[in-house]
């Protein structure tokens, strides 16, 4: 599989130039040259294939010929070491729960397959990698984790200063080794911002190779696709309408789920479903994309103002609004109305949540108001004691800290406080002297 760049203006290159690069010379996104549906057969047999073979499946044709298939099933084993239940909440809703990792967050899947991915490609390599990540909570920790330790590679993550949660910063400012946090005075939009001016920094792409583990990354975004084959195999005998209401920052998860389409997954619609962060929800009003400052909420890993992943969104549709349409809703929520929905799912489905998956809890009621026949799966993306600040606010209950977090509870932070490009250059510079 090659892919092209969405700018259209840099060569087409290989799964591995394109997982090591990260973003394209003409600072355009990743997309593959082509999707082949998968068989007929795959999806009448899935009852009988297990997750790893599910996964494989999936996505072999996008990474071959570059990881042989036995490599390739090694790393998805690896990836896919815990579960993916889907908990029923009503007869029209249940939710997917992502967060039985090692972060307890979904983005331990595409940051577990990246590190292995790349590991891969670096063994005989003796130029380390850096790879360059941006986080609005989750995407830190889970990358901080996935790469921990791995050979030639060296991880730089960009947070901002105060607007993620405790826990979610313990577990980005604790690991030491080849992990390095800088807190960013300002918000996740400059943090992004720094990281794609970086790339674009022939001073600096000169002397290192640097590439970046957020979702615009082929190998992080990717694999996202794994979680809708899951739900679907666990559903599909009991209900035929399945729509998923995906909580959406950055756009990769739902945009992954819109692959897993694409590659003949009959999923009958999706639901990007959004904070006070709305601006796919005014474009699909409005039909003008009009990226903004980002804003903070409690559902803060979705406080992004310019989804880097809706131009793949809209490269699957052919920038064909119409289509996307007939495919995607999408609905803002306010911080008030999740901690309502916080309130609702636990008081009367005795289920507690997180604000991401209580934003796609109302996102799947906003759209089964006028449906029948319609099953909704929201995506429960983190535990709820990555929010305990939030949640335990709200719910009479206090909620004990799993495994996961309580191990980096005690641990120190260390982390290097910035605030403008030039401070992020040098430590990048300093890292290679």
């Amino acid at each position: 599989m090659n892919y092209y760049s969405l700018n259209k203006k840099a060569p087409n290159t290989s799964f591995k130039d394109a997982v090591i690069k990260g973003i394209a010379p003409d600072k355009g996104l990743y997309f593959p040259e082509n999707i082949t549906p998968l068989p007929a057969s795959f999806f009448e047999n899935i009852d009988s294939l297990s997750y790893e073979e599910i996964a494989f499946e999936a996505i072999k044709q996008f990474v071959s010929p570059d990881i042989p298939e036995d490599i390739l099933k090694t790393i998805i084993a690896e990836t896919l070491s815990f579960d993916f239940p889907v908990v029923e909440i009503n007869d029209k809703v249940s939710t997917l729960e992502l967060f039985h990792g090692p972060t307890m967050a979904f983005k331990d899947v595409g940051a577990r397959f990246m590190a292995r991915c790349l590991g891969y490609f670096n063994q005989h390599n003796t130029e380390e990698v850096t790879v360059l990540v941006a986080t609005s909570g989750d995407t830190g920790g889970a990358v901080a984790n996935g790469f921990l330790g791995v050979k030639g590679v060296n991880v730089v993550i960009l947070y901002p200063s105060g607007k993620v949660s405790d826990i979610q910063e313990k577990q980005l400012t604790t690991l030491k080794q080849n992990i390095t946090a800088l807190e960013v005075d300002g918000v996740f939009d400059d943090c992004q911002d720094m990281v794609k001016r970086a790339f674009l920094d022939e001073e600096l792409t000169s002397k290192m190779q640097l590439t970046s583990a957020n979702s615009i990354n082929v190998a992080r975004w990717l694999p996202q696709m794994f979680y809708f084959f899951f739900a679907y195999k666990q559903l599909h005998k009991t209900h035929k309408n399945i729509v998923f209401s995906v909580p959406s920052g950055n756009f990769g998860n739902i945009c992954a789920g819109m692959m897993a389409q694409q590659l003949g997954l009959p999923i009958h619609h999706f639901v990007a479903a959004n904070n006070e962060n709305n601006v796919v929800t005014e474009y699909l009003t409005t039909k003008l994309y009009q990226p903004k400052p980002s804003v903070q909420t409690i559902s803060n890993a979705m406080d992004v103002g310019n989804p880097s992943n809706f131009i793949r969104i809209q490269e699957i549709y052919k920038n064909n609004f119409e289509e996307l349409k007939s495919n995607l809703s999408s609905y803002s929520f306010s911080d008030d109305e999740t901690r309502e929905a916080l309130k609702e799912l636990y008081n009367d489905f005795k289920y507690i949540a997180d604000p991401h998956g209580a934003v796609g809890y109302l996102g799947c009621k906003s759209y089964l108001k006028d449906k029948n026949g319609v099953h909704c799966v929201f995506l429960e993306t983190a535990h709820p004691t990555k929010f305990l600040n939030v949640v335990e606010e709200v719910i009479p209950e206090n909620i004990a800290l799993p495994p996961q977090i309580e191990a980096v509870m005690d641990q120190e932070k260390i982390s290097i406080p910035i605030a403008h490009y030039d401070e992020l250059k040098d430590v990048l510079l300093n890292s290679i002297t």
